[in-house]
C-alpha cells in the first residue's frame, strides 16, 4: 500500500494504482474522455491520447494524465487547480477545432462524451480554427456506420476490438494530421473480418462508429396501406428498453414495450422468444442425433450471427460443429412468412417483419443469401433498442404511462427457457431443460443450471449429469474467450459435448444496439438479474412444453428436425478468408 494525498484528502490504495482509480476512492471526481475501464471483463483502455484528465502533482514540472500514472509514496496531487482545469479545457477545444459541429442533427446528440465535456468544462467557443479532417464514410455492411471525421482518436475501439473482441480490425493509420483509426488500407467493413458485434460502437464516445438505420424505411412500411408490417422483440429488449426514458435500470417492461409498438402502428406484436423456443427444440433434437453418432460434437449454438461470422473467418475447418439452426429471430421471419401467413390468409410478400434487436449484427444477418426462402427476406428491416426508443419518442408517446398489454397469438407465447437466450449461458441452459427430459423421459424438477450463468467468468464449464452421462458443458461469452476455447477444441487440449458462444460481453443484454451504459457495468447486472426475474415469474419454462410451439409443429411444420423443418428453419455456413 502507498499513501498519497489528493486535493488535502489522505487516501490509502494498493501499489500500481492509478491516480484516476485513487481520486475515485475518495469521490473526487477527474474528467475523462479516452479512459475506458471495465473490469468484470479485464479491459482498461489507457492510451492516454485525449489529455483530458492531466493534474498537478507536487514536486513534477508537467502536468500528469491520471488515467496513466501511478501513485508513489507521498505523492500530494492537486486535480483542481486552475493550471490544470485549463488545460483540460484547451484539450477538449483543440478536439473541437477537428471536429464537425452538427451537434443538432447528430446520431450521438445527447449520449456524445465529448458533447458533455465541453458542456461541463464551459467550453462554449471554439477558439482555434483551421483545416479540418474530412474522409470517407462508409456503411458498407448495412450494419455497422463509420464517419471518420468524428473520430477523435481515443482509441477505445481499438482497445475493445483488439484486445477484447480478438477480431483485430481497428488501428491508427497514416502519420501527423491524416492519422485516423480505420481498418488496414481503409477497406470498407464489408471487406474486413469485422463480425458485426457493435462492442466498438457501444465504447465510442462520439459518432465516429454507429450503426445503419432504417427507421426511415419501416416508418415508410407502416405507413403503406398495402403492407401487413408485424414486429418482434428480443428477450433482452425488455431489460434494457426502459433506460432510454429514465426507469431504473434493469425493469421490464414487457407490457409498456408491447403497447408502444401497437401505437406506432405494427399490425401485429410477437415474441422473439416464441421462436427461441422453436430453436431449442430444434437444436435439442440435433443434440441428441449427434450424442447418438450421427454428426460430430460438440454442437454449437448457432443463435449468435456475430460468432458465426468469426468461425468462419478465424476456424473454418471447425465450421461442421456449429448446430445448422438458424436465429431464433431469422426462424421467426420463416414462420411468419409461411405458417403465419397461411393460416390467417396473407399473402407473404406484403407481410414486412421487423425485428427490434439488441444486436447490430443482426443487420448484417438479414443480408445473408442462404437465409433467404425462396427469394424472399425472412426479415425485412432490424431496428435497435436505442432506434425503438427514437421512434417512441418521435411519435410523441409517454413510455412511462403506457398500460401493460400482452402479444398477440399465436407467435407471442414463449416459456422461461426462451426469456434466458438474453444472458449468456441461457441458451444452453434452455437447450438442457429440454434435452435432458427427452434423453431420460424424466421430469426435470431443478429447471435452473447455475454452473452455466454469470458475467464474472468469459469461459465457464459445467457437468451435467444425464442418465449414466456426464454431459461436459462450455460456455463463453466475449470473442477473446470464444477464441481461447476455439483453439483449445482445435488443438485437442479441451472435449465438451456441447458449447454456447456469444459474442458480447455478457451476451444480448450488453448487445451493440442497446442503450448505452458508459461503462457502468453494474447496468449490465441489472439486467441481467431482470432476465432470470422474467424467467421465473413465467408459468412454463421448458421450451418443448410451449403450447404454441406444439401446435405449429402438429398444424404445418411436422416432425421436429423434420424435412418442412430443415428447409425453413435452419442453414449452413461458409468458409471466409482470414485477412
Amino acid at each position: 500500500m502507498v499513501s498519497v494525498t489528493i486535493n488535502d484528502v489522505k487516501v490509502q490504495v494498493p501499489e500500481g494504482t492509478t491516480i484516476l482509480e485513487a481520486a475515485k476512492q475518495v469521490n473526487i471526481n477527474i474528467p475523462t474522455l479516452c479512459h475506458l475501464d471495465l473490469h468484470d471483463i479485464k479491459m482498461v483502455n489507457r492510451t492516454a491520447s485525449c489529455r483530458v484528465c492531466l493534474v498537478e502533482i507536487e514536486g513534477r514540472r508537467n502536468l500528469a494524465p491520471s488515467c496513466a500514472t501511478e501513485c508513489f509514496e507521498g505523492m500530494v496531487i492537486r486535480t483542481n487547480t486552475q493550471r490544470a482545469i485549463r488545460a483540460r479545457r484547451t484539450m477538449v477545444e483543440l478536439l473541437l477545432s477537428d471536429h464537425p459541429t452538427d451537434c443538432l442533427v447528430c446520431e450521438k446528440n445527447g449520449n456524445c462524451d465529448l458533447q458533455k465535456l465541453a458542456a461541463d468544462l464551459g467550453v462554449r467557443k471554439i477558439r482555434y480554427e483551421g483545416e479540418k479532417s474530412t474522409y470517407t464514410k462508409d456503411g458498407s455492411s448495412g450494419a455497422l456506420y463509420r464517419n471518420p471525421d468524428k473520430c477523435i482518436m481515443c482509441r477505445r475501439c481499438e482497445t475493445m476490438c483488439n484486445e477484447v473482441q480478438t477480431c483485430g480490425i481497428y488501428s491508427a493509420v497514416e502519420r501527423g494530421f491524416e492519422t485516423v483509426v480505420s481498418p488496414a488500407f481503409h477497406l470498407p467493413m464489408i471487406d474486413t473480418q469485422c463480425t458485426f458485434c457493435g462492442q466498438c460502437v457501444s465504447v465510442c464516445p462520439t459518432a465516429a462508429l454507429t450503426e445503419v438505420s432504417y427507421v426511415s424505411k419501416v416508418w415508410e412500411a407502416l405507413l403503406d396501406p398495402d403492407k401487413y408490417v408485424i414486429a418482434q422483440t428480443a428477450p433482452a429488449i425488455r431489460v434494457a428498453l426502459g433506460e432510454e426514458f429514465g426507469m431504473p435500470y434493469g425493469s421490464i417492461v414487457t407490457g409498456k414495450m408491447v403497447a408502444a409498438l401497437r401505437r406506432l402502428g405494427f399490425k401485429k406484436v410477437f415474441d422473439t422468444d416464441f421462436a427461441a423456443d422453436v430453436t431449442i427444440v430444434e437444436e435439442a433434437k440435433e443434440f441428441i442425433d449427434r450424442l447418438n453418432g450421427k454428426g460430430r460434437l460438440p454442437i454449437l449454438t448457432s443463435c449468435c450471427p456475430s460468432w458465426v461470422k468469426f468461425i468462419e473467418h478465424q476456424f473454418p475447418e471447425l465450421l461442421d460443429i456449429p448446430s445448422t439452426c438458424k436465429s431464433p429471430h431469422m426462424m421467426f421471419g420463416a414462420i411468419a412468412k409461411t405458417y403465419f401467413a397461411e393460416k390467417f390468409n396473407i399473402p407473404p410478400e406484403k407481410i414486412v417483419v421487423v425485428s427490434v434487436m439488441p444486436c447490430i449484427a443482426k443487420k448484417y444477418e438479414i443480408q445473408r443469401e442462404e437465409l433467404k426462402n425462396e427469394e424472399l427476406e425472412n426479415v425485412d428491416y432490424v431496428i435497435t433498442t436505442r432506434e425503438f426508443a427514437k421512434m417512441i419518442r418521435e411519435a410523441g408517446i409517454d413510455f412511462t404511462k403506457l398500460p401493460d398489454e400482452d402479444f398477440d397469438n399465436p407467435l407471442g407465447e414463449s416459456t422461461g427457457a426462451s426469456v434466458i437466450f438474453g444472458v449468456t449461458g441461457g441458451v444452453i441452459e434452455a437447450a438442457l431443460r429440454t434435452a435432458y427430459e427427452w434423453v431420460t423421459g424424466e421430469t426435470l424438477e431443478k429447471v435452473e443450471f447455475h454452473g452455466v450463468r454469470g458475467l464474472e467468468d468469459g469461459l465457464k464449464e459445467a457437468t451435467v449429469k444425464v442418465k449414466d452421462m456426464e454431459l461436459k458443458i462450455g460456455v463463453a461469452h466475449g470473442l477473446g474467450n470464444a477464441r481461447r476455447l476455439l483453439e483449445d477444441i482445435r488443438d485437442g487440449k479441451r472435449f465438451y459435448h456441447a458449447i454456447e458462444i456469444m459474442a458480447c460481453p455478457g451476451g444480448c443484454i450488453d448487445g451493440g444496439g442497446q442503450p448505452y451504459h458508459h461503462g457502468n457495468l453494474d447496468i449490465v447486472r441489472a439486467r441481467l438479474n431482470a432476465i432470470y426475474t422474467e424467467d421465473r415469474n413465467k408459468p412454463i419454462r421448458k421450451s418443448h412444453e410451449n403450447p404454441a410451439v406444439i401446435a405449429m409443429y402438429k398444424e404445418y411444420m411436422g416432425d421436429i428436425g423434420g424435412h418442412r423443418a430443415h428447409e425453413l428453419l435452419h442453414t449452413h455456413y461458409t468458409p471466409r478468408e482470414k485477412i
